[in-house]
Order: structure tokens, then sequence, then C-alpha cells
């Protein structure tokens, strides 16, 4: 066990490698196998969802011409463009969870890959007009709509300089109001 900030926690190794797991926006060219990737998609199906609706499909993208375009959908999403696999997670919306269940399917997914050694990044599509440009790519109609990608790929060091993107976290004694 090691010893964690905020209350005194201690986490088994398990707890401490989930705690561990960041998006990766940078990847090597090495390939993701069919293997990695069906082992990662497994983990994911088995996602828990309300009244077992099971409200996800997905689509990979291995093409660079496609990721390329994936990546001009979103001010968020170029590392899609990086990536030497996309995930493009369809969603049918007309339950009124689908949403948070489609969130649940991304973790389980993104844990999955990172407890393999992959790196990934989420990115979600704004606005509606790259939704649907998404969605075409992927091959979906109504009621399926892709508005999250997410970038799949050995990770790769982040090159110099300056993140854009906010690091660390808040601690948790801002977060909790328990007892």
């Amino acid at each position: 066990m090691t010893e964690s900030a905020g209350r005194g926690a201690r986490f088994p190794e398990s707890l401490e490698t989930l705690r561990g797991l960041r998006a990766t926006r940078w990847f090597t060219d090495a390939e993701v196998t069919e293997g990695d990737l069906r082992s990662v998609l497994e983990v994911a199906r088995w996602t828990g969802s309300a009244r077992n609706r099971q409200p996800w499909r997905v689509h990979t993208v291995r093409d660079p011409d496609i990721r390329a375009e994936l990546a001009g959908c979103g001010g968020y999403a170029p590392h899609l463009g990086q990536a030497p696999v996309v995930v493009l997670l369809a969603l049918d919306r007309r339950g009124a969870d689908a949403e948070f269940d489609g969130g649940r399917f991304a973790q389980n997914l993104m844990t999955a890959a990172g407890l393999l050694g992959l790196g990934c990044c989420p990115a979600t599509f704004f606005p509606e007009a790259n939704v649907e440009r998404a969605t075409a790519l992927a091959g979906f109609g109504s009621p399926w709509s892709v508005r999250t990608g997410i970038a799949l790929g050995w990770p790769a060091p982040a090159p110099p300089g300056r993140s854009a993107i906010p690091r660390g976290r808040l601690p948790l004694d801002s977060l909790w109001s328990g007892e």
C-alpha cells in the first residue's frame, strides 16, 4: 500500500494504478493489434447501463485521412489525428440516461486500455455540424449519434513546451463534504 494525499488515505497497488491513469495525446507509430483492440472493447461491452439498454455502438478508424478529418471536428479533437486508432462511440440518445451510460462505457474502455499500457484520450465533437460529420464518417444514422472519439495508441513523450491544458487535481477536501 502507498500513502496518498488527503485524509491519510492508503491505496493498494490496484487502486494506485487506477489513480495514475492519465490522458495521452501523443502516440508512437507502433500498431495497436487487433487482439489488444478486441480486449479493450470486450471489457467495455460489459459496462452496465440503465435497464441493460446498452445504448452504444462503436466504429474504429485506422485510416489516417479519416483520423485527420475527425481531428478537425472540434477544438479539442486534434489529438485524434495523432493516434493509430480512433474509437468512435455512437449513442442512441432516445433514453434520458444514454449520455451517462456512454460515459461509463468510455471510462471502462479507457481504463482497460491503460491497464494494457495503451494511452488514450477522449474528444467531444462540437458544434452539431461536427457531430453529424463524425456520425456520417462512422457510417451511423438515426437514432445513433457520435459525439465522442477516443484516441488509442502506445504513448509517446509529449513535445517540449507548455501545455494549454491544466495539470493536477483539486484536493479531495475541496470536493468532498462528507463526515
